[in-house]
């Protein structure tokens, strides 16, 4: 039986159940008359931009009437799947080396491969928990004996949490403690169920919610960049190229800072 939030293993990879529901009345609009087909874009975005992509979805299908249909996960997996052939309109990640690596491969439309903002990371941990650090060196205290960071193999806050955890001298001390998460929404889902003590996430998530954060220095890992791309195979790509014309736009700029993110050129 299918649950909510649940995937299907697919050649492109595990897919949620609500992104197959969607790809499927894409390959049945055909027998619909175009009047009465809905303009939808599938975004495969990183999980990063749960709230952010959701404020600016609403507001460019307001605007538009093109409802972006988000598939939030990891940057990695997400890049495997448009690899893959998924059907997916825009690719946003949450490092610029997928969406560049994409691009040297022929799959992203040219000229749309853009850098739109840097991500910064904190340590989150439960209002109510009894552990509430000051600073990253604090993490390797004996009394946090869980600490939840994403998948550095293929999340790029995972990596950026390893550098930060290296750079304050503790991954020796803590790396036996992590729980990895498939992304970042789900090491922060970690520390809000209270199965981790703490647990090292993206600032664009950690300004939602009753939690308490502090943001750690970017100068102890490498920037952020993030970026986004019109996939090369997209049906629909006039509608992916307003979507990304619109997150670089002045008022989508302002959701994304109202998050946590500083706003980043493209190079």
């Amino acid at each position: 039986m299918l649950v909510p939030g649940s995937a299907v293993e697919t050649k492109w990879g595990a897919l949620p159940i609500f992104l197959m529901a969607v790809l499927l009345a894409h390959g049945c609009s055909g027998a619909e008359s175009s009047s009465s087909v809905r303009r939808e874009i599938v975004v495969a975005a990183a999980s990063d931009l749960e709230y952010a992509f959701a404020e600016i979805g609403r507001s460019f299908e307001h605007e538009t009437g093109i409802r972006p249909v988000f598939n939030f996960g990891s940057s990695g997996q997400l890049a495997k799947q448009v690899e893959a052939g998924a059907p997916v309109d825009v690719f946003a990640s949450a490092n610029r080396q997928y969406v560049d690596d994409l691009d040297v491969k022929g799959l992203i439309e040219a000229g749309t491969n853009t850098t739109y903002a840097r991500g910064r990371i904190t340590i989150w941990t439960r209002s109510d928990g009894p552990l509430q650090p000051t600073e990253l060196a604090d993490l390797a205290g004996p009394e946090f004996t869980r600490v939840a960071i994403a998948n550095p193999l293929h999340a790029p806050y995972g990596v950026a949490a390893r550098e930060a955890l290296k750079s304050a001298g503790i991954w020796e001390q803590v790396e036996g403690r992590l729980i990895l998460g498939s992304n970042i929404r789900e090491a922060l889902r970690h520390a809000e169920i209270g199965s981790v003590d703490a647990a090292i996430v993206a600032l664009s998530l950690s300004v939602r919610g009753d939690g308490r954060y502090i943001t750690i220095p970017e100068t102890m890992h490498g920037p952020i960049y993030q970026a986004l791309g019109v996939v090369k195979a997209s049906a629909r790509k006039d509608d992916a190229r307003a979507f990304a014309r619109y997150v670089t736009s002045e008022k989508a700029r302002l959701v994304l800072v109202k998050y946590g993110f500083e706003i980043a050129e493209s190079e």
